[in-house]
């Protein structure tokens, strides 16, 4: 059982009291997942050895994406897929979209609706600034991450693209653009301020009338960012932290009992570790605020990323491969959880069955109704 989730056991009771009408059936869902995470309540899993038979049996995760327990196999392994997409010898560049302080409050109250629309609108901005022939001049691969937090915890919708450095052009031919520059960031700035107010007073225009007119000032500052990358896997390993989980991880959380939670976290610009304590409630808001609508898709892929391209990707790294003369990158090594071993064997055992909380009072001959069992 992780620390974050002895935090909601302990605390979560007391949050609901207080927030039970303030909060949405997904965040209700979530504590509930993270409470019951690891625990008999989550049901076991039997793992069996292949040579002497002995099964063990262990505690399932909640399975839960904002869980920081749950999801490290998925995330290496989601790495290791994009990673085997990377074209040789491509610069690729980090492209990150942000929005005023005045807009972050709607999107907040309307996530499902703003989060969405941010991130159609950014894409098709970033797109489309790609294909002008001033700048690239085609269609260049696009993967972006949503995140919605500060390394504080602070509620902040930005998304993260990640973009090769060149593109395909209506012929088939690969437009290379510059190693330190991919398109003008002040025009990709306006450009996407214009777009997103239009978008929202098209799409949403119940929402757009509940905005005041100063969200929209120029003088606020939107800011978007853009910087190379090199050959993009250490990009993709640090947005693969957060693809299955939120702003928090297990060892960020160093200490908390009944008055406090202390956690660690590294400050912007310098990355610095630095400490905060926080009260148990505020603990719980900042987590919270950051739970994402059910089947929301926080992780989208563009242009020659897209699903439907996958071909055209693999023969783009086969010929580059040949042209430039440099191998295709290789696909990373991840440290996945060490597998568990047989006691008496010492082997890895192999995974057999779930069972629920009551199926495995069954197996084990327990009834039901009677004393719960020893674990």
């Amino acid at each position: 059982m992780g620390k974050l989730g002895d935090i909601f056991r302990t605390h979560g009771p007391e949050y609901r009291k207080r927030f039970a009408d303030r909060m949405s059936s997904d965040q209700r869902k979530t504590m509930h997942a993270i409470e019951t995470c690891h625990t008999s309540e989550a049901g076991s899993a039997l793992w069996r050895c292949p040579d002497c038979g002995y099964g063990h049996f262990t505690y399932q995760g909640c399975g839960n994406r904002h869980c920081p327990s749950c999801g490290r196999t998925s995330a290496a392994k989601w790495l290791q897929k994009q990673c085997a997409l990377l074209l040789p010898g491509v610069t690729y560049h980090l492209v990150t979209f942000t929005v005023s302080e005045q807009l972050r409050r709607y999107i907040r109250s309307h996530p499902r609706e703003l989060l969405d629309q941010l991130m159609r609108t950014a894409s098709s901005t970033l797109l489309d600034l790609c294909n002008n022939p001033e700048w690239v001049g085609g269609v260049p691969g696009v993967t972006a991450v949503l995140h919605t937090w500060t390394r504080q915890g602070e509620y902040h919708p930005h998304v993260h693209f990640i973009v090769t450095g060149g593109a395909l052009d209506k012929n088939g031919i690969w437009r290379s653009s510059h190693p330190k520059f991919l398109v003008p960031v002040p025009a990709l700035s306006k450009v996407f301020r214009a777009r997103l107010r239009d978008d929202i007073k098209e799409n949403h225009p119940e929402l757009f009338a509940l905005m005041k007119p100063s969200v929209w000032q120029w003088k606020k500052k939107w800011v978007v960012h853009s910087k190379p990358v090199g050959s993009g896997e250490r990009a993709y390993r640090y947005l693969a932290r957060y693809v299955y989980q939120v702003f928090l991880s297990e060892s960020a959380i160093l200490h908390h009992d009944d008055k406090t939670v202390t956690v660690r976290y590294r400050k912007s610009g310098s990355n610095k570790p630095r400490t905060m304590r926080l009260e148990p409630m505020e603990f719980l808001r900042r987590f919270l605020q950051h739970v994402l609508p059910s089947r929301f898709c926080k992780v989208r892929h563009y242009g020659l990323h897209h699903s439907s391209k996958r071909k055209t990707i693999k023969l783009l790294q086969a010929a580059m491969s040949i042209a430039r003369g440099c191998d295709i990158p290789e696909i990373p090594e991840c440290d996945l959880p060490e597998p568990i071993k047989c006691p008496k064997c010492k082997v890895a055992m192999k995974f057999e069955k779930r069972y629920t909380k009551f199926q495995r009072l069954y197996y084990e001959g327990i009834s039901p109704r009677g004393p719960p069992p020893c674990m």
